[in-house]
């Protein structure tokens, strides 16, 4: 499995990783796991659908993140990214706290996977 990130995600990285410092770490273990089982896995991921392109597009829910570590549960970081089975690859898209954005930026997903 390879793995890909837009430009935007990896602004939102960038600026996730001033307030959360083990998000790298975190992203190795979501990679890790999402080498294994690519697709989505209710309750912690799911399709997004009604965006008018084939590509498979997933939103991760729970993605677990140590510097959120006593918060609960459902830390609160959402990731969004592409999945194309045939190429055995991944495209990650967005990255953001749900305090911060309700939903994903869904123009953001069909400007790149028209």
């Amino acid at each position: 499995m390879t793995f890909d990130e837009l430009a935007e995600f990896k602004k939102d990285l960038k600026s996730l990783l001033k307030k959360y410092r083990t998000l790298h770490d975190d992203l190795d273990v979501v990679k890790r796991v999402l080498a294994v089982i690519p697709d989505e896995r209710p309750p912690f991921s799911f399709h997004i659908d009604h965006l008018g392109i084939e590509t498979c597009v997933i939103k991760v829910k729970k993605m677990a993140c140590k510097a959120l570590k006593g918060r609960g549960v459902n830390s609160g970081l959402r990731l969004i990214y592409a999945y194309f089975p045939d190429e055995q690859k991944i495209t990650f898209i967005e990255l953001y706290h749900k305090n911060d954005q309700e939903v994903e930026d869904r123009k953001r997903i069909t400007d790149h996977f028209k």
